[in-house]
């Protein structure tokens, strides 16, 4: 379920958050559901991806099997042009669907990490001026927001990176083990570590969207 930003769940007896630390947990929010979007968008693809695996090992026999059949004809006619697969090419558009809305979630996550580092440098500017302002919630100072939010679409930037990958070369790979390596990849999505969710917790833990 995605999580509601700050100004629809506060009730009366919070006191109001100032713009930065209510910034902050907006993007705690967004970095939640942007998460959770993207995990759905990868189960899609990952069925969509085994459809078009399962269709290039179903088409690869049925040309072994008539190649088989070319050998044994003693008239020597040439091998019949591959069929157009039609279902094979709308998976393809599906996939290649799929990451452009991935992409667009990536490119989100970066946002939410360059209005991080603004809060940072506002908050830098004001130290400099001598104003030392406590933490905006409990024990994280506010360069760490942008630590984690940073460590988090750079996981997310590779991952997207290798997926690209993936919906070049899935399509066209003739390799039934390299292309049984791009549908394991896509599914486990090496480059988002297990820490992710621990970080996207923490976050949601400090800025209070998660009760202790």
């Amino acid at each position: 379920m995605p999580l509601s930003k700050s100004p629809g769940d506060g009730t009366p007896r919070r006191p109001v958050l100032p713009v930065s630390a209510r910034k902050i947990k907006d993007n705690a929010a967004d970095w939640h559901n942007l998460m959770m979007k993207w995990e759905r968008l990868n189960n899609n693809g990952f069925t969509t991806a085994n459809k078009i695996v399962n269709m290039k090992i179903s088409e690869q026999f049925q040309d072994n099997k008539m190649e088989i059949a070319c050998d044994n004809n003693a008239t020597g006619s040439e091998k019949p042009a591959p069929k157009y697969n039609e279902e094979l090419d709308n998976c393809c558009e599906e996939l290649l669907e799929t990451l452009k809305h991935m992409t667009k979630i990536q490119l989100k996550m970066e946002k939410l990490t360059s209005t991080a580092k603004a809060i940072c440098d506002l908050e830098a500017f004001h130290h400099r001026a001598g104003n030392c302002p406590a933490p905006f919630f409990h024990t994280w100072p506010t360069p760490y927001f942008y630590e984690v939010s940073l460590k988090l679409s750079e996981m997310y930037r590779k991952e997207l990176q290798l997926k690209q990958t993936i919906v070049q070369e899935i399509a066209h790979s003739a390799d039934q083990d390299l292309m049984m390596v791009y549908l394991s990849s896509w599914l486990y999505q090496p480059y988002i570590e297990n820490s992710s969710k621990l970080l996207l917790e923490a976050m949601l833990l400090e800025t209070g969207h998660r009760q202790c």
